[in-house]
């Protein structure tokens, strides 16, 4: 298990195959294949962790792990949060036992996910459903921000969203009932970036 404040910033990117050849180029370090990931988000049946600002989420890539999230620090340049995760070893046992203490999933999520290490700062290259982003994580915001500058990523087009939240944006501009943030629920939608409220930072 580990404990930290997750300082991230999240970038709308038109082109992510040239975000990662610049990468590449400046010497960036593969950390992760691209790799698919899905994601439980439990809450209660009253909502109480989503009220209050908290995330409960299990996922799955190239191994399984349990996260917990407090709220995002509102006075922060860049997403704040304190978080923990560890490591298991059966995710289908582990929902089942949050499913014993009063929990349930309230969303599924999907997204393909290549990772890279540069200057210290984690690069986390990501294909969602309803476009592709790009999240840069940093020890705080001053070197978050050096890396979008070394990037060349407009600052100002930067996200301090979950992905949750701006799937929420998106059902609700465009009148969708759907759960899960999957890739079979958006296909064939054409996800335009006035859905996200979003422009493209590169």
């Amino acid at each position: 298990m580990h404990e930290k404040i997750e300082k991230e910033a999240k970038f709308y990117i038109r082109d992510l195959n040239r975000i990662e050849q610049q990468i590449k180029d400046l010497g960036g370090v593969a950390t992760q294949p691209r790799v698919f990931e899905s994601n439980l988000r439990f809450d209660t049946h009253e909502r109480e962790l989503s009220a209050s600002y908290q995330v409960l989420r299990l996922r799955q890539d190239t191994r399984a792990r349990l996260t917990y999230k407090g709220p995002a620090n509102p006075s922060s340049e860049v997403s704040a949060r304190l978080e923990y995760e560890v490591e298991i070893s059966d995710l289908t046992t582990a929902e089942h036992i949050l499913e014993a203490l009063g929990y349930e999933v309230i969303t599924i999520y999907e997204k393909h996910r290549t990772s890279y290490s540069l200057d210290n700062v984690e690069l986390s290259l990501d294909e969602m459903p309803f476009g592709e982003f790009m999240e840069i994580e940093g020890a705080d915001a001053h070197q978050i921000r050096q890396m979008a500058d070394k990037l060349n990523l407009k600052w100002e087009n930067r996200s301090s969203l979950s992905y949750l939240g701006i799937f929420s944006q998106v059902k609700e501009r465009l009148g969708l009932s759907m759960r899960d943030l999957t890739f079979d629920n958006f296909s064939g939608l054409d996800i335009q970036p006035g859905h996200l409220q979003l422009s493209y930072a590169d």
